[in-house]
């Protein structure tokens, strides 16, 4: 994969410009910027259920370390997501955050994980008071081993861009279940429906 100029400073002024006044219903919108999904745009994923998920670790947003060999024996959470603090990514977060407790009572770990530094992960925690861990990825290495760091189509030029996606991972740490080209807007319920089906138990 070829990598470009980072696209999100490209495009700051764009997203201050556009997401002031724009409720949930229009949150994608701005978020395009970072997770473009227009036609020709195909997620190439070179992850699939049942691989072993790529070992990491990262600082949360306290700045301590996170590894994801050190949650074997859990249901792992993991989605990704293009930047803290934008429309889509809020509406998601604090999505997962009211729906969190009926999660931890499925006996998963649940974080996010985006190519935002460890004090932009706290900001965007405190804020909007997310129960859970964000993981600073920024040099979107994680990103790329998972396959959701690809080249988008936007309006005729190619940026990199985070596709947003949730894996599953199981407490064998393999792919359980991938969510992928997630919309913002009602994946927590999506995500908590697959925890809650039967065959599922807890970790």
């Amino acid at each position: 994969m070829t990598m470009t100029a980072d696209p999100n400073l490209r495009y700051k002024n764009f997203l201050d410009i556009n997401r002031s006044g724009l409720g949930p219903g229009n949150a994608e919108i701005a978020d395009a910027v970072f997770n473009p999904d227009f036609p020709g745009n195909e997620a190439l994923m070179n992850i699939n259920v049942n691989d072993k998920a790529p070992e990491f670790t990262l600082q949360d947003e306290n700045g301590k370390d996170i590894s994801l060999k050190g949650l074997r024996g859990k249901m792992v959470v993991l989605y990704f997501y293009p930047r803290a603090d934008t429309p889509g990514c809020t509406v998601e977060a604090c999505e997962f955050r009211d729906t969190y407790k009926q999660m931890q009572k499925t006996g998963v770990v649940l974080l996010g994980i985006s190519p935002d530094t460890p004090q932009s992960q706290k900001k965007f925690q405190d804020k909007f008071k997310l129960p859970f861990s964000l993981l600073a990825d920024a040099d979107k290495k994680v990103a790329d081993a998972f396959g959701v760091l690809q080249e988008k189509n936007m309006y005729g030029k190619k940026v990199m861009g985070i596709v947003r996606t949730t894996f599953i991972i199981g407490p064998d740490g393999k792919i359980q279940h991938i969510f992928p080209k997630v919309k913002a807007e009602g994946h927590a319920g999506e995500v908590l429906a697959y925890l809650k089906e039967p065959e599922r138990g807890a970790a």
